[in-house]
């Protein structure tokens, strides 16, 4: 009986009071900011098995990496070829203009879904094991960084099939795709405790992210005129993603703005859901659980 209490005594204990932790800010920020550095080795950790997982139960493994930027790249080739649609000029050959694009989208749908499907998967243990949920985020991160990391590859090889030439500007690439991330990461922590009580979040923004490609500029240059074009102008993916292509191709930049502005918009936004998570997500996990 003795040893049974000293093993209880040994856990840590948590007490839940009616206060508001929005009352004391600056040790709101302080426990967050402590529960981030605490989670990296688990985040870590959560990382290697999801990519581990990810190319070990896949028949082509890596390949799913570079077959849907190729396919997409031949399809609309084949289509501007064809004449069936006219994308206009582009800065670089076309082929290697739309897989560049398709990378850099397919790194923010990633984003954007993997806090929602790691906060999906790990129900069951949300409810069982206390732990930093912001470990979840992190590896979500992590993966997302590694899967842009093997595309890398193929855009190296096709600049170098291609012969395009690459300017000083785009060792500042990485910059354009942090900010690209923390935008879709900024959406994805805000839908994730919803995603848990819900699948239709999950379905929802499969439906979204495919409407949501033809608004941006991925396989076509940006519009200068017409309602649609003032719709790809207001995506905030397209000053981003469009940087980060200018910055690997010509080095110029045709809209720091909007950049700036959607990126500073990011950053506060992923702060401030961030803290809405952390909130949130005791009552979501309670309500599972129950």
């Amino acid at each position: 009986m003795k040893k049974k209490e000293s093993r209880k005594s040994q856990l840590p204990e948590v007490i839940y009071t009616p206060e508001s932790q929005l009352r004391r800010p600056i040790d709101l920020f302080k426990q967050m900011w402590r529960d981030l550095l605490a989670s990296r080795e688990l985040a870590w950790r959560l990382m290697v098995r999801d990519i581990t997982a990810q190319y070990r139960q896949s028949f082509l493994g890596v390949a799913w990496a570079f077959l849907p930027p190729i396919v997409m790249a031949v399809s609309f080739t084949l289509a501007n070829d064809a004449n069936v649609i006219n994308v206009g000029k582009t800065d670089i050959p076309y082929p290697a203009y739309v897989i560049f694009s398709t990378a850099l989208w397919q790194t923010f749908v990633e984003a954007l879904n993997g806090p929602v499907q790691a906060v999906t998967v790990a129900k069951p243990m949300l409810a069982r094991v206390n732990f930093p949920r912001e470990s979840l985020v992190l590896a979500k991160v992590g993966e997302v960084f590694f899967n842009f990391a093997i595309k890398l590859i193929l855009i190296v090889g096709l600049y170098v099939w291609f012969g395009i030439s690459i300017t000083w500007t785009a060792i500042l690439v990485p910059v354009a795709l942090i900010h690209l991330v923390v935008l879709g990461t900024f959406i994805g922590v805000l839908l994730a405790p919803l995603g848990i009580l819900y699948q239709d979040v999950s379905k929802g923004l499969t439906l979204i992210t495919g409407f949501w490609l033809f608004l941006t500029p991925v396989v076509y240059p940006v519009p200068n005129e017409g309602t649609f074009g003032l719709l790809v102008k207001l995506n905030p993916v397209t000053p981003l993603l469009v940087t980060a292509r200018e910055l690997a191709t010509t080095g110029v930049i045709s809209n720091p703005l909007g950049f700036w502005v959607v990126s500073v918009l990011s950053f506060v936004g992923l702060l401030l859901t961030w803290v809405s998570f952390r909130l949130a997500m005791p009552f979501v996990v309670e309500r599972v659980s129950s």
